[in-house]
């Protein structure tokens, strides 16, 4: 079972150690789409819906979410996140957010994107579902990340 990192000899689940690793500057970025429907997009563009301003709420949640990725996923390290932006955007299907993370530590900021990205997109479903319950996240996927020892990477 050596093959897997997150598994010991006995095959049973661990926390890899980064211990002796160089901190080196790493960033990463990863995208939502929520789906939406056309009074939802109608509402989020005239500022009427009635719980508030959805894009701002989903940003910060994102932000605060990241911060937090260790306490949601178990084999992910406690890292210094230095810096997160979620921008959110109103499209003509839906709801897309990009999130960015950054740090300069021993191990990459991949799932904190993802988990910044995934947790806006899960306030934008929470913000209208009184306008649609058929609100969907559509997608949460990894768009590039930066650093450490594979180095850069960006979706094709």
């Amino acid at each position: 079972m050596s093959e897997f990192t997150h598994l010991d000899g006995a095959g049973h689940a661990r926390m890899v150690d980064v211990t002796h690793k160089q901190p080196t500057v790493r960033t990463a970025t990863a995208e939502a789409f929520v789906a939406c429907a056309p009074e939802v997009i109608a509402a989020l563009r005239d500022g009427s819906v009635p719980k508030g301003d959805v894009l701002a709420v989903a940003r910060i949640a994102g932000i605060a979410a990241a911060k937090r990725t260790p306490e949601l996923l178990p084999l992910a390290h406690v890292i210094g996140v230095h810096g997160v932006s979620v921008d959110a955007s109103v499209e003509d299907e839906g709801v897309r957010i990009v999130a960015r993370a950054s740090t300069a530590d021993r191990t990459g900021v991949e799932m904190e994107a993802l988990t910044a990205a995934s947790v806006a997109a899960l306030n934008v479903v929470d913000m209208v579902k009184g306008i649609d319950k058929a609100t969907s996240i559509r997608e949460v996927r990894l768009l590039s990340k930066e650093g450490g020892k594979s180095g850069t990477w960006t979706r094709p």
